[in-house]
């Protein structure tokens, strides 16, 4: 579990001050954001300081905050990024008929290939763990986190209603937060535990998943 972390001020600002338009400005910006995923898995949120960033970045101060007014935003942004491109793979794999196949196998496989491309995704993010570390620590940057959770849960929510129409809409609505909560669950295990299996991991939830909708057709 992270440690708790000082929550920031409510009037602190946490959206980037300018979003660069030019080449130039636009390399700036990046460097910053490269900079504080490196920082943060080598020192932890705790640690990282907009100096730190600017003297690894060889930037000014003012050159940072030009675009962030303070580490905060620039942890925002990072969280933005990693969840959107983890949600973007959800939604996409769900437009493919992720939550569909004619065996059990084969539906276990699916979400199974799913859940390791977001595992390997979230490695592969430049300060990817500690950024996850970071947005459930902090309670104020929690809110990337839980909306994100809710929009994809608000999607498993209509792909399942009309996979099992005659379910009830409270479960279905209870089921799919199940369903996004053990998944975040299972990728900060594969994420804060690098010697676990992913696939192994992933193939576990799948089999999870599955049997638990074959109750959606059983009158309980």
């Amino acid at each position: 579990m992270p440690k708790p972390t000082a929550e920031p001020a409510a009037d602190i600002p946490l959206d980037a001050k300018l979003r660069p338009t030019q080449a130039r400005a636009q390399d700036t910006y990046e460097v910053v954001l490269a900079t504080a995923g490196e920082l943060l898995v080598e020192a932890g949120f705790e640690q990282l300081t907009t100096n730190a960033i600017c003297k690894r970045a060889g930037l000014t101060p003012p050159a940072l905050y030009r675009y962030f007014p303070n580490k905060y935003a620039i942890l925002k942004e990072l969280g933005d990024r990693l969840m959107r491109i983890q949600d973007e793979a959800v939604f996409a794999w769900m437009a493919a008929g992720g939550l569909e196949g004619d065996t059990a196998s084969e539906r276990v496989a699916k979400v199974a290939a799913l859940l390791t491309d977001v595992i390997d995704m979230t490695r592969r993010f430049p300060g990817g763990a500690a950024i996850g570390r970071a947005l459930r620590a902090v309670p104020m940057l929690q809110q990337l986190r839980f909306a994100s959770r809710n929009m994809v849960a608000e999607q498993f929510g209509e792909v399942l209603a009309a996979r099992f129409p005659a379910v009830p809409a409270t479960r279905i609505a209870v089921a799919t937060r199940m369903m996004v909560e053990l998944t975040y669950a299972a990728t900060e295990m594969a994420i804060e535990e690098p010697e676990q299996d992913a696939g192994a991991l992933s193939q576990e939830i799948g089999r999870l998943f599955d049997r638990y909708f074959e109750t959606f057709d059983v009158e309980l």
